[in-house]
């Protein structure tokens, strides 16, 4: 199983920005998908939550109503849209995948991608 995470990048608070996770070995349709993240310094963070069984989402409140999670079950993909970026954003960002149903656990997750790192200055 691979999860490639990609999209990020240095932007400026206030731009938007989506990042992609693209799934080999498993169908993203039938796990739970998640982004995480963790900062310099800090524990890593749940952000996003995409649940296979019923297709519910869930947010952290840091990035609630501006954050969208969705997939792409033809290309076997998930994202994350993030729009008006700001400086507490910057982080290096992880998609995850299991069905254990924990969805804001990050230790409920068994599949990780190598992550990407998304730097928002002022």
């Amino acid at each position: 199983v691979q999860l490639q995470a990609s999209g990020g990048g240095l932007a400026q608070a206030g731009d938007p920005l989506t990042l992609s996770c693209t799934a080999s070995g498993l169908t993203v349709g039938s796990y739970d998908m998640a982004w995480f993240r963790q900062a310099p310094g800090k524990e890593r963070e749940f952000v996003a939550a995409l649940i296979w069984r019923n297709s519910h989402t869930y947010y952290a409140d840091s990035v609630k109503g501006r954050s969208t999670i969705s997939r792409d079950n033809a290309k076997n993909a998930i994202y994350l849209q993030m729009d008006s970026l700001e400086r507490e954003d910057s982080a290096t960002y992880y998609c995850a995948a299991d069905r254990r149903g924990y969805y804001n656990d990050d230790k409920a997750y068994f599949y990780w991608g190598q992550g990407t790192l998304v730097t928002v200055s002022s």
